[in-house]
């Protein structure tokens, strides 16, 4: 069989690239904050001997590139 309805998507100016690289950081996102949030709860109540939270969160870290099936995408941790 010759035919084949695949479309390959390493062409780079295909429409749908953006949509997979949207749907990769939007699911990386979701994932990386619902384990945040998970080990935040876990952790939470721990204290120093001076009653300082051991588990805080800091903020984030700049963005940077993962390599992916739909190609680099930009997420930030």
């Amino acid at each position: 069989m010759t035919d084949s309805n695949v479309l390959k998507l390493n062409i780079p100016d295909h429409p749908l690239q953006e949509i997979l690289r949207e749907g990769a950081r939007k699911m990386l996102a979701t994932a990386i904050e619902a384990e945040v949030v998970a080990f935040l709860k876990q952790h939470g109540s721990l204290k120093t001997d001076e009653g300082k939270t051991v588990v805080v969160r800091n903020g984030y870290l700049p963005k940077r590139a993962i390599q992916m099936g739909p190609g680099n995408i930009e997420v930030k941790a």
